[in-house]
């Protein structure tokens, strides 16, 4: 990959490799798509998690420098984060009112399931009884911190998911249920140290509870991720060059699965298939966004959507159409619903067929 320039530049001002999503704006060479549709949808005023953005050029300079973050990231990305820390009031792994984020991949075009993301970050033995406290729901709390240790472990430490997924599947056998919303706290506890072990057995080394080193370990596995065996797989078979990097996303978590009045979803403006003006995507009730993507729950159709909020929905609506005439296209969509409130947590152009094409091309006109 060809090197980003790592210096200062003339002015004798330090190089900007990370963008709160408010600094940031719509070049998405530079933010990456996911950093630059936040940027454009805070900027529109829609309701976005705080968060900040780590360059694309940070992710080249980091494989020129031999897997090095770049000069000054590091301290602006603490900087970024104690930012999004003052607007939501709440600290990375405060032991009574944690900030959990979520360490996402953002390459300036879409790599649907190519790239990494590790969601609950900042989660401990400690900061996970406060949650529970604070959300007067144990069970919650528990959940988020099983999701957070399987899915480090998986991206971040390279533990195979199966060795997750048999626990998992074990405690639901027990319990005599078939779907993870069923489980009791006391369950997920056990769910919890189970995984734990299995950290133990394949690192060698305790789970980590510190949550800056998390972050760091995160970072460093979403650039790792740019470079991984599937992202280079994709970008040959779409003719995409190695020297674009992947920006970083750091972003509030809010939850899809704190009860039946939460939720996640993806979404088009319009149909991708045949290009006809209606939403067509997915929302899971009680549910993370990977529970969508991987497929581990059955999801129903958005419109369902409707009948667990309709007010929810209905602002769902309109946003969606507000972003379709803000791009002049149709969107690919992703949010979440946390206790009734609706938040966006991605925008971008949506994949189509050809047919579709033609018909969205006309109907924009």
């Amino acid at each position: 990959m060809a090197p980003a320039s790592t210096g200062t530049p003339s002015n004798g001002a330090a190089h900007k490799w990370v963008y709160l999503f408010e600094e940031g704006n719509a070049d998405r060479n530079l933010l990456g798509g996911k950093g630059a549709g936040c940027a454009t949808m805070t900027a529109a005023g829609l309701p976005v998690p705080a968060g900040f953005t780590i360059t694309t050029e940070a992710c080249v300079s980091y494989y020129s420098t031999n897997n090095q973050f770049p000069d000054g990231m590091w301290d602006q990305t603490l900087e970024s984060l104690k930012a999004i820390e003052s607007k939501m009031g709440k600290k990375l792994g405060d032991p009574n009112d944690p900030l959990l984020v979520s360490v996402r991949s953002g390459a300036r075009v879409s790599m649907p399931g190519m790239m990494d993301t590790v969601l609950n970050l900042g989660l401990n033995d400690v900061s996970v009884e406060g949650l529970a406290k604070l959300t007067n729901n144990p069970r919650f709390a528990l959940d988020a911190y099983r999701r957070f240790i399987s899915m480090f472990g998986r991206i971040v430490q390279g533990i195979d998911t199966a060795k997750f997924d048999h626990v998992l599947d074990e405690a639901k056998e027990r319990a005599g249920v078939k779907s993870d919303p069923e489980l009791s706290d006391a369950q997920l506890r056990e769910v919890v140290a189970e995984y734990k072990k299995i950290v133990k057995a394949e690192t060698g080394a305790d789970f980590p509870s510190d949550p800056l080193d998390q972050l760091k370990l995160a970072i460093q596995a979403v650039f790792g991720s740019w470079m991984g065996k599937r992202a280079v797989d994709y970008r040959r078979a779409e003719k995409l060059p190695d020297d674009w990097g992947t920006a970083v996303n750091v972003q509030t978590m809010v939850f899809g699965n704190m009860g039946d009045d939460s939720g996640t979803g993806v979404a088009f403006t319009r149909d991708p298939n045949t290009g006809e003006n209606v939403l067509y995507g997915n929302f899971l009730a009680n549910a993370q966004g990977e529970d969508v993507v991987a497929g581990i729950r059955n999801a129903e159709p958005i419109s369902a959507m409707k009948d667990h909020n309709e007010d929810v929905y209905n602002q769902f609506v309109k946003i969606a159409g507000q972003l379709e005439t803000t791009y002049r296209d149709m969107q690919d969509l992703e949010f979440t619903v946390e206790r009734g409130k609706l938040y966006m947590l991605q925008t971008r152009s949506g994949k189509r067929t050809g047919r579709a094409a033609v018909k969205i091309a006309k109907d924009m006109e």
